[in-house]
Parts: structure tokens; C-alpha cells; sequence
């Protein structure tokens, strides 16, 4: 008696990127905006994922917040929030209101355009799930939930989504 052939079927496997080397790649927080006091938790949520020369640059904790207090790396209180917020290192990015990816710049004091991504020059190219989107990275709007994959200088696969902590 014959038995059926094994077929295996193997997902693709996941290519670590590295992380960047240097202060280019591991941009400081900054508060750009008025800030106000403000829940940390509760609002709508972006992750934000950014590449240059195909390796990650962090988005730090404490974007858009002041008088930050951390434990473990992680904000856990702040005196006062932007419209735009990060208590992680993740790229999960908090937002009151409607708003932009160009806010998320403006708020952190980097530079963002369709050719200047931080510090990094180059085409910038968009995702947005998964999915190229064309325009001006500034006027791309905020929705929550979304996997927002920004890249300059070499392409990495992006995700199409990615799972937020409670």
C-alpha cells in the first residue's frame, strides 16, 4: 500500500532589516507644536516604519511630548502631548483629531517631501497597508489603524499590517 506524498507548504520566511548606524538613523524626539495636557492612551493609532539606504530608522519615544517620564524605555506620563505622540520606540504614533503624516514630521521636527525623508534625500515611497501611494507624503492622512511603511534609497518589503498592543 501506497501512501500520499508529504507536501509541505512554507510561508515566506521573514528577512530582518538591520537597524541603521549613527545619529542619522536614531533621530531624537522633538516637540514642534503646542502642547497641551492629554491621555497617552485611548486615541487613534498609526504605526510608522521608516527605512533609508534599506535600513530601519527609529522613531523614538517622546515625539510630541514634554516633561516625559519613562520606565523601561516606554513613556509612562507626560507634563503635556502634541496632537502627535509616541510613548515607544515601536512607531506606534498617537493622534488627536484629523491630521497628517506631514503633522507627524512637522510635530517631530524632521523633514519629510517626496524627495527628503529626515535626513536622508531621495524619492520617497509610500505604503499604506501594504500598498504604494502616490503624492506628496505630507498630505497623506491619518487613519487608525494604519501600517505606514515610509522608504528612501532601496526597497524593503513592506507590511501590510501590523498588531497593536492592547
Amino acid at each position: 500500500m501506497r501512501s500520499a506524498p508529504i507536501v509541505l507548504l512554507l510561508a515566506p520566511a521573514l528577512v530582518p532589516t538591520p537597524i541603521g548606524v549613527g545619529p542619522r538613523y536614531h533621530p531624537p524626539p522633538g516637540v514642534h507644536a503646542a502642547c497641551l495636557p492629554g491621555a497617552l492612551t485611548g486615541a487613534p493609532r498609526v504605526h510608522l516604519e521608516l527605512f533609508a539606504d534599506r535600513r530601519v530608522v527609529i522613531v523614538p519615544a517622546a515625539i510630541g511630548l514634554r516633561g516625559a517620564r519613562f520606565d523601561l524605555g516606554r513613556v509612562t506620563a507626560a507634563r503635556c502631548r502634541a496632537r502627535v505622540w509616541t510613548t515607544d520606540p515601536t512607531g506606534v504614533v498617537g493622534f488627536a483629531g484629523a491630521g497628517t503624516l506631514g503633522d507627524v514630521f512637522a510635530v517631530w521636527g524632521q523633514a519629510l517631501g517626496p524627495a527628503r525623508l529626515a535626513s536622508f534625500d531621495g524619492a520617497v515611497s509610500v505604503f499604506r497597508n501594504g500598498h504604494r501611494v502616490r503624492g506628496d507624503p505630507r498630505r497623506l492622512p491619518l487613519r487608525d489603524g494604519d501600517e505606514l511603511v515610509l522608504e528612501v534609497g532601496g526597497f524593503v518589503q513592506p507590511h501590510r499590517s501590523y498588531r497593536f498592543p492592547p
